[in-house]
């Protein structure tokens, strides 16, 4: 058994190299590629930020976007400070070899594990003196990200959470290697929108955990389980600052050319770029107006990809 471990969130082009790696050095033994991964997150159990941390995939999605790259088993294990306290020996002689009979180990550039493990190298060492061979992945980077993260460029799980922070989707595509998307289910909202002529689709997230791009407007492509191609759409995240003051963020879809019911079905929005920060109007009228000017942006954007 070939193995690599690691939370892999948003199994982004850093982690696909990684996985790549993996299922070539287990096709040449002849044996099975493992991935063994965590839930909950680390800092959702051990740090005080855990109410506020949010995560790039849902482990539905990311065990999905693995089994697609073609590994050949996902193994989850509970991650809780008990978990927490094996030193990395323990790990690499308990889990990885005694559990599920690994003979290679697989390692990214910045992988750690155990309570005591201070670097990558120490980890390989202590892997190889356990028995197992162990196969070093470097670094993946960037080309497209801005000037802000130019001085390393690296690909981490990190740098794209805060490019969705900041709205940046396109940088965030860059190093998923795919747009970044919300999946969900459409909700009743208050009807306001088709009043005004842009009927919205309502999104309540599958999972709660999931990153919120930061509000604005934002061009996507739209996947519902209604015909068989993907609509355009045009997504606002926000407070609705126009209507009145609301604590409550939203998640709204105004799907291009499209007006039927599809309240209960499943929704997935796919980000492309963002239009405009989210703003307040001075009336429903102007709000209307803008809406219209947007729109036009979306079908232009979308256009050109």
């Amino acid at each position: 058994m070939v193995v690599a471990t690691g939370f892999f969130d948003g199994v982004h082009l850093g982690h696909r190299f990684l996985i790549d790696k993996l299922i070539g050095e287990a096709h040449r033994r002849g044996t099975q590629s493992l991935i063994v991964t965590f839930w909950p997150h680390p800092r959702n159990v051990l740090q005080n930020e855990a109410r506020d941390f949010r995560l790039l995939s849902s482990m539905q999605e990311k065990k999905a976007l693995l089994m697609e790259m073609g590994v050949d088993r996902v193994e989850v294990l509970e991650f809780s400070r008990a978990f927490s306290s094996l030193t990395m020996r323990e790990y690499i002689r308990q889990v990885l070899i005694g559990r599920f009979g690994a003979k290679c180990l697989v390692l990214g550039y910045d992988n750690r594990m155990g309570c005591d493990c201070h670097n990558t190298d120490e980890l390989a060492d202590i892997a190889r003196e356990e028995g197992l061979d162990v196969v070093r992945v470097g670094v993946v980077k960037s080309g497209r990200l801005e000037r802000r993260d130019a001085n390393t460029g690296s690909i981490s799980s990190t740098r794209i959470r805060n490019a969705l922070a900041e709205g940046r989707v396109e940088d965030a595509a860059s190093m998923l290697g795919r747009p970044y998307s919300l999946h969900g289910v459409v909700v009743a909202g208050n009807r306001l929108g088709r009043t005004i002529g842009f009927p919205t689709a309502n999104m309540q997230l599958y999972e709660p955990l999931k990153v919120i791009p930061a509000p604005g407007v934002y061009a996507v492509y739209v996947n519902i389980p209604f015909g068989d191609k993907d609509f355009q759409g045009m997504c606002n995240i926000g407070y609705r600052p126009t209507v009145g003051p609301s604590n409550a963020l939203t998640i709204e879809t105004h799907i291009l050319d499209f007006d039927e019911d599809i309240y209960g079905l499943d929704i997935h929005i796919h980000f492309y770029k963002r239009i405009r920060e989210e703003r307040k109007f001075d009336s429903l009228s102007a709000l209307a107006d803008q809406l219209k000017a947007d729109r036009e942006q979306v079908r232009h954007t979308l256009a050109r990809l």
